[in-house]
């Protein structure tokens, strides 16, 4: 474990019921590459599987998995905690729903996966090696709230995260930071709605509005209207064409 990693988002994993399409879909619209790996116990559900390693100049910061049954496809980011199983009693505590429960990693380390009391899946993280927190592939995330406000208190208490309470920008965005200011995510005022909150990703890339029409051309569908003059900051939220929904962030 890395102390400086703790409430940082450490890693994703994208699941995918077409892996060979998500992989090319990103690899166009983000200029991913990739390399597989084997696993012998394979910590989606148990035996020998490959698993893909998402890279960009080197860095990986993702792995893309097939789909486990009873998940959508969809993206799961993880949060580096300096214990994983006292996180997860922490978060019942505070509202939170254990999804699954601690789980070893092999050669990695040890990972659960919750909701939080709005209803968004986000996963515990502890790393047992000195990779630094990826920071070439991904951006600030985007939380959608869905029918529900942020829960604040949820993740200040468990990751001492904090949320502006007036917005940032004409916009009405607000910003989630971390330890020392560090940039978490986005919380727009103003997205689709939805019956569940979400956390996404934030796909970094040359140009937001490019990569849009790439991810079209790719198969994607844009999420919402496209933002007006003076709103270049609202983030642009896709689904991708396996059904995953991320936004964009820009370089």
């Amino acid at each position: 474990m890395n102390a400086e990693k703790i409430g940082r988002i450490v890693w994703h994993d994208l699941f995918s019921s077409d892996r060979q399409r998500s992989m090319e879909f990103y690899g166009h619209v983000a200029g991913w590459q990739y390399e597989t790996e084997h696993a012998t116990d394979f910590a989606w559900g148990g035996g020998e599987k490959d698993f893909v390693l998402a890279l960009l100049d080197g860095e990986a910061g993702a792995g893309i998995a097939q789909t486990p049954e009873a998940f959508p496809n969809s993206w799961i980011a993880y949060v580096e905690v300096a214990d994983v199983d006292t996180a997860c009693a922490q978060a019942e505590n505070l509202g939170g729903t254990i999804l699954r429960e601690p789980f070893e990693v092999p050669g990695v380390g040890r990972n659960a996966l919750l909701r939080d009391p709005a209803g968004a899946l986000i996963g515990l993280a502890l790393s047992r090696h000195d990779y630094p927190a990826p920071t070439r592939q991904f951006g600030p995330e985007v939380y959608l709230a869905g029918q529900s406000e942020f829960p604040a208190g949820f993740y200040s208490k468990l990751f001492g995260w904090t949320c502006s309470t007036e917005p940032d920008g004409a916009d009405g965005e607000r910003r989630i930071v971390g330890s020392s200011s560090i940039d978490i995510a986005r919380y727009p005022s103003c997205v689709v709605a939805g019956k569940q909150a979400m956390w996404l990703p934030g796909i970094r890339v040359a140009n937001a509005q490019s990569a849009a029409r790439e991810a079209k051309l790719q198969g994607a569908r844009l999420l919402g209207d496209r933002p007006a003059k003076g709103e270049e900051n609202t983030p642009l939220l896709i689904r991708d064409p396996e059904g995953a929904t991320i936004s964009f962030a820009t370089i």
